[in-house]
């Protein structure tokens, strides 16, 4: 039988939108920018260093990172994500998100202002490039540890019925009756995350969620951070070595601005507008879907976009790719683990899931790095074998993203439930035996 709710948890479910909600919806966005933004530079950070700590006087082309050197410089920004994600998130569920968050983030701008030395005019650009993303962090501190703990892991995990109240009425602006006995009830029978328990009520389900974020990760993390190589080959962006280093960041970034722009940004917003109508199953199979359609339709015929009259609809067709990744995947692999294991566990296995996805993006960054070299020795950067070339790179990249769609059956869907009935802490054991085992896993 499922138990009742707790009172100061449903007044969060039944809620009306208001000021504490966009606080916290502007509080986990910056939290998301800063991470988005440390990724994502990386790609211009490499291409300066390249120019300025690895240039050889006579050579025809600028210098750029040797492979060894540039697989450092991608992978160490993804083992520190994998490390700090497993370890935060576990963190998460012992001292509680607020503290976490607020560690991590002063974490962060302390490692920043490390950074504050400046040499010659493209030495420093780079080292800004890199201290800009301190600035939003700093910014989220404050504001974040104004705000109070989140309810439930307060009421569910910390067992402080009276503060969840306190803290809820405060926030909320109504008068919420604490329930310590029924706190101790329903947190009086709780299974571990290596427990069988978990892994028969949750194990598909965090397979699924750590595939599918795997999987995506690859394609997207490699098609973002070599989204230079690729305009350069279709002839969008100039050879670098007809260009300095500062005019060749500048028209990197410019490029990438517009996929942004007319892509990424839209899907997100396409996201926000259907998520709680569609549900988040149906948009993460969609958008794996479509990933998977306009990566075959850029890779079959790749040397027809590679001509110039073709430019255009290469780039239109490779922004589809990224507004469907992020009204898809990109946006769903992000908001499932959240609301799908139980509040002492979330964080855990949110962490978990968000570590597999930056397993994937190592994956594809040194993978794409090496594969999409021309199958041409002589063609090759400076230091790389041959590759397979772009062509097959990105056939390998949506066979990626139909992999995802496949994987897409084991997430359940969220919508239309409390936290509660979802990661099933509502449930009692003996309902759990009864019920058949495929409900617990296919979307509803």
């Amino acid at each position: 039988m499922a138990r009742d709710e707790l009172k100061v948890l449903n007044a969060l479910d039944v809620a009306k939108t208001q000021l504490y909600h966009f606080t916290a919806i502007v509080i986990a966005g910056m939290g998301f920018f800063t991470d988005a933004y440390d990724l994502f530079c990386i790609s211009l950070v490499t291409k300066l260093l390249g120019r300025i700590y690895y240039h050889v006087d006579g050579y025809p082309k600028p210098g750029t990172l040797p492979p060894g050197v540039a697989a450092a410089v991608n992978g160490v920004a993804f083992v520190g994500t994998i490390a700090g994600q497993l370890f935060f998130g576990w963190l998460g569920d012992k001292m509680g998100r607020k503290r976490v968050y607020g560690m991590t983030l002063m974490i962060m701008v302390l490692v920043r202002l490390w950074g504050l030395e400046f040499w010659q005019a493209a030495d420093y650009v780079w080292r800004i490039i890199l201290m800009f993303g301190a600035i939003p962090a700093g910014m989220t501190y404050y504001w974040r540890m104004k705000m109070p703990e989140t309810a439930r892991y307060t009421a569910l995990v910390a067992k402080n019925a009276k503060q969840a109240a306190s803290d809820m009425s405060r926030v909320l602006q109504m008068d919420i009756v604490a329930e310590p006995d029924k706190v101790e009830e329903v947190t009086k029978k709780q299974f571990g995350l290596f427990s069988k328990e978990f892994l028969r009520r949750h194990g598909l389900h965090l397979l699924g969620t750590t595939s599918t974020w795997f999987l995506l990760d690859i394609a997207f993390y490699s098609s973002n951070l070599f989204q230079k190589d690729i305009f350069t080959n279709i002839g969008w962006l100039p050879p670098a070595k007809t260009m300095n280093a500062i005019e060749e960041v500048y028209k990197i970034a410019r490029a990438q601005t517009l996929i942004a722009l007319f892509s990424t940004v839209p899907g997100y917003w396409f996201t926000v507008a259907f998520i709680d109508r569609i549900g988040r199953f149906k948009i993460q199979l969609m958008g794996f879907f479509f990933m998977t359609v306009f990566m075959f339709a850029l890779a079959i015929p790749y040397d027809h976009w590679t001509h110039k009259e073709n430019r255009i609809g290469f780039v239109v067709m490779y922004s589809l790719t990224f507004f469907f990744s992020n009204f898809g995947p990109n946006a769903t692999t992000f908001v499932v683990p959240a609301e799908i294991f139980p509040a002492r566990l979330r964080s855990t296995c949110h962490g978990i899931s968000a570590a597999s996805g930056k397993a994937g993006a190592m994956v594809g960054a040194f993978g794409f790095l090496y594969a999409s070299q021309s199958q041409d020795k002589t063609k090759t950067d400076k230091g790389y074998p041959a590759g397979i070339g772009m062509k097959n790179s990105l056939i390998v990249l949506g066979v990626i993203n139909a992999l995802g769609m496949l994987f897409t059956f084991l997430v359940p869907e969220p919508n239309g439930k409390s936290l509660e009935d979802m990661s099933q802490e509502n449930v009692e054991e003996e309902e759990m035996e009864s019920r058949p085992q495929h409900s617990r896993t296919v979307p509803v």
